[in-house]
């Protein structure tokens, strides 16, 4: 299985960054330019629907997301997003019939476009986010997130994405990593109630304190960090077929970048060097609000529409154990309590951001 390494409750540490030789940075091109021709092929398929982007300005922090059917989530993470400093929101709708259009369209900050094809072959969308990268992103601070992702920064609720990014300019860093981290209620899953516009957290208080695990990926320069609640409840016996909890959310974008696998990591390489202490960047958490009252349901959906993974028959098993509505709390589980608590686990970092 490789070096398998925990990480908690100590900083974040990097063996080292490989440098690639000449025909390896070659494939690397090759596979950026198929990447964006791809994404270029892609952008036949989006409609507008509500195209405010005359309103950007120069030096707008901007958010992007592909969702479907998210009302339940929208009203907070919309909030979120403009509390942290985002200044327009770029939002591809995969056809969501839960009300998701209508809330959007209405939002003054927002544009809106739909693609109507599959979400699995875009690249679970990365094909149809990176048309709007491309057309929108370039000089801009981009942070692309899921509707279930909320970005917690060092010194949260007393600096924002201008903080940040004015900081990360003056270190020479062209992105920002955080860490995935899932929040789950007390008692099973798919019980209780949650009601929109609300903080998720105090629907889903816990977390895993620690639990983690990474391994250096020389080809893409990353680190993968796996473990935490889903591991330790459902892949246990077979980890490398957990999630990936490292992202790449925070990106200044110029022409030519692309994600390659959702926001876990980009081309050029450089871009997931966000990790390494030795640098003294900072790194955020994103609280992963999966685990809401509608779980049990958006679970069955998914299953019957097989559109989130690259190989569906793997996660059966999976699947079937979150509709029996396990429980994730155990006694070693914590409370969320602010991002100082997360930097004292050892799951973020200020770095050199004091």
């Amino acid at each position: 299985m490789g070096q398998r390494t925990k990480w908690g409750n100590n900083a974040m540490r990097e063996d080292g960054y490989e440098t690639l030789g000449a025909l390896q940075a070659y494939k690397l091109r090759l596979r950026r330019k198929r990447l964006l021709w791809q994404i270029r092929q892609a952008g036949r398929s989006l409609k507008p629907l509500a195209d405010r982007s005359a309103q950007i300005l120069p030096g707008a922090h901007l958010a992007f997301a592909c969702l479907r059917n998210e009302s339940l989530r929208l009203p907070h993470w919309l909030d979120h997003y403009r509390a942290l400093g985002v200044s327009h929101f770029l939002i591809v709708d995969n056809v969501s019939d839960d009300g998701t259009l209508d809330m959007l369209c209405a939002q003054p900050d927002v544009s809106v476009w739909q693609a109507a094809g599959s979400y699995r072959a875009a690249r679970f969308g990365m094909d149809w986010l990176g048309v709007l990268h491309q057309r929108f992103g370039a000089g801009h601070w981009c942070l692309t997130v899921d509707a279930d992702e909320l970005l917690i920064l060092p010194h949260h609720n007393a600096r924002a994405l201008p903080d940040l990014t004015a900081h990360l300019g003056s270190i020479g860093a062209e992105s920002f990593g955080a860490m995935m981290l899932d929040m789950y209620p007390k008692g099973p899953l798919g019980a209780g109630t949650y009601q929109p516009g609300t903080d998720p957290t105090t629907t889903l208080p816990g977390f895993d304190p620690d639990g983690y695990w990474w391994r250096q990926k020389g080809r893409y320069g990353y680190l993968d960090i796996r473990g935490g609640a889903r591991e330790r409840a459902f892949f246990g016996e077979r980890p490398l077929e957990g999630p990936h909890l490292h992202k790449v959310p925070l990106i200044q974008w110029q022409p030519g970048f692309c994600y390659v696998s959702s926001m876990h990591f980009a081309l050029p390489r450089r871009l997931n060097r966000v990790f390494d202490a030795r640098d003294g960047r900072p790194t955020g958490v994103l609280l992963h609000t999966k685990f809401l009252p509608d779980v049990i349901a958006r679970t069955q959906e998914d299953t019957a529409r097989q559109e989130h993974f690259t190989h569906p028959n793997r996660y059966v098993d999976y699947r079937t154990a979150v509709t029996d509505g396990p429980s994730l709390w155990h006694p070693r589980t914590q409370r969320y309590a602010g991002w100082e608590q997360l930097e004292e686990l050892g799951l973020m970092t200020r770095g050199t951001w004091r």
